[in-house]
């Protein structure tokens, strides 16, 4: 009996011991899991921005812009044309942009082959890379929810806040009200802005006059979209703005010379009340409309957002804001992109 004692005694020691050797690794993996399942479980926020020819410096600026202001885990999609990508890639690869998560796209411009009217008042409105934003889904795929921004902004605030944007049911897209912002208003009539349907389509034709949308309705900004990508591909979004682009080829309903060019037009007219509203602190725009119209300057340091729409761009001269802008601008290490300053 003894002996049995001492034989059960030893092995309840043994299994003591063994469950102390090994639960040593077991303690160690979980806290290892426990410490890498945030950064796992963490949303990833896709933001398209593109890089076109000769203005490079500004899709930099932007991602410089957003990365430096967000702890998120921001993945950002370059789009660019075959000739364009190798130069944008390097652009980040050497400079202290290589820490952050991107992924190069091309973008095929023959997919707007007989789609683009031309227009020699604006030539730069025509460039395949501003039709972008039509083309969302098709460029990127596995994302339920995406944020597409113009290049000529800087984010001042944590884009993680303009990702949480809250869309409507049945809204594939969230937009800025060109009416929205009182301070803006001023802003609008010095520079001789549109913020009315009126200002971008051509009510002497009759199919924009069947659409039975008042000239007077209050138009949005699209360099600037929170987009649901399920509804945009249940809509049929980029089927229905080529309608309208090649409506326009073939019947001319708006043009560069009105408002805002050839790129917003057909969006006015698909996503006419049917989209939500961005926070209007999250698009300060038309700093590119004039080289003397100026926001005070606490106004601009409150704003989430800031976008050079217009001619008149911070990377060239003249233009409004600039030292805003060079805050976030990187220098390319190839040295081809330069900045047209005042000597």
């Amino acid at each position: 009996v003894n002996q049995i004692l001492l034989l059960l005694l030893v092995l309840t020691v043994c299994a003591i011991l063994y469950n102390k050797v090994h639960q040593v690794p077991l303690t160690l993996r979980n806290e290892a899991v426990d410490l890498e399942s945030p950064e796992e479980m963490e949303e990833e926020i896709p933001v398209v921005i593109c890089a076109a020819a000769g203005r490079m410096g500004a899709a930099v600026a932007a991602i410089s812009s957003i990365y430096s202001n967000t702890e998120a885990n921001v993945l950002f999609y370059i789009i660019g044309l075959k000739t364009t990508i190798p130069h944008i890639r390097k652009w980040i690869e050497n400079s202290k942009l290589k820490e952050i998560k991107f992924k190069v796209v091309e973008f095929n411009p023959m997919v707007l082959k007989g789609k683009i009217r031309q227009d020699a008042s604006r030539p730069e409105l025509l460039q395949p890379l501003n039709f972008v934003r039509f083309y969302l889904p098709l460029l990127i795929q596995k994302h339920e929810k995406v944020i597409y921004l113009d290049d000529d902004v800087i984010v001042q605030g944590d884009i993680q806040e303009l990702y949480d944007t809250k869309l409507a049911p049945g809204h594939a897209a969230a937009f800025s009200d060109d009416c929205d912002l009182p301070s803006t208003h001023e802003m609008v009539r010095s520079v001789g802005m549109q913020n009315t349907y009126m200002g971008f389509l051509d009510y002497r034709k009759q199919a924009i006059r069947d659409l039975g949308i008042s000239p007077s309705t209050c138009s949005f900004n699209p360099g600037v979209i929170v987009a649901n990508m399920t509804e945009w591909k249940h809509q049929r979004i980029t089927k229905q703005l080529e309608k309208w682009m090649q409506r326009n080829v073939e019947e001319n309903l708006y043009s560069s010379t009105l408002g805002g060019g050839v790129a917003t037009s057909p969006m006015l007219i698909v996503f006419h009340g049917k989209y939500s509203s961005i926070n209007p602190m999250w698009h300060i725009r038309h700093l590119g409309w004039s080289p003397d119209a100026r926001y005070s300057e606490q106004f601009l340091q409150e704003a989430k957002l800031l976008h050079w729409n217009g001619r008149y761009k911070p990377w060239d001269y003249p233009s409004v804001h600039t030292d805003l802008w060079e805050n976030w601008f990187i220098p390319d290490p190839s040295g081809k992109f330069k900045l047209t300053r005042p000597d």
